[in-house]
């Protein structure tokens, strides 16, 4: 049984909860759920009118998004000091595709051998890190969304723009990681 003090919630009980947040932000005044928006208003409250797309009144468009983000952080934090650290569940089959691009250490939330900031002085480090990053927020600011907000609020809409997203999110994490990914890790 696991216990929820840690942070482990059920999937019968966390996909349900999840669910159920699409209409009561519908009820509440329909508002939609994503952290793209929350990181756009929080923009527009430290640097208000100096870029014209953060020029909007941020405390009635967004102030419930800064509290969502607030809870998201400081639930990772929770979680990260309080709660019982548990190495990812990944597959001997993957584990072996990985040791073969020079990943060996699985323990923790993601490769040691990736994500430190002694790679991040190495080409390799650079372009997951500096470069994936960058084209994650392009991408985000590209469809007008995150994952989160389009695949939770925008399917549970009906939203065609979202559903086309989805369908775009799913195959480029699908070439990255047949494609892109090896020959990132296994080339540099």
């Amino acid at each position: 049984m696991t216990s929820w003090l840690n942070g482990e919630w059920p999937w019968y009980v966390a996909g349900p909860a999840i669910g159920l947040l699409v209409p009561a932000l519908a009820i509440a005044g329909n508002k939609a759920f994503g952290i793209s928006s929350s990181l756009s208003h929080l923009c527009a409250a430290i640097a208000p009118g100096k870029i014209e797309y953060f020029r909007y009144d941020w405390r009635r468009a967004g102030l419930w998004n800064l509290v969502f983000l607030t809870g998201v952080l400081g639930g990772g934090f929770l979680a990260a000091h309080t709660g019982t650290v548990h190495s990812v569940a990944i597959s001997d089959a993957t584990k072996a595709t990985l040791a073969q691009m020079g990943i060996h250490n699985f323990s923790g939330v993601a490769p040691q051998e990736i994500f430190t900031w002694h790679s991040l002085l190495t080409a390799r480090g650079l372009i997951l890190i500096v470069f994936g990053g960058f084209l994650v927020g392009f991408g985000t600011a590209y469809a007008a969304g995150c994952t989160s907000g389009h695949a939770i609020s925008g399917l549970a809409n009906f939203q065609l723009p979202s559903l086309i997203a989805v369908i775009g999110f799913f195959a480029g994490g699908l070439a990255a990681s047949f494609f892109i990914l090896p020959f990132v890790i296994g080339k540099l």
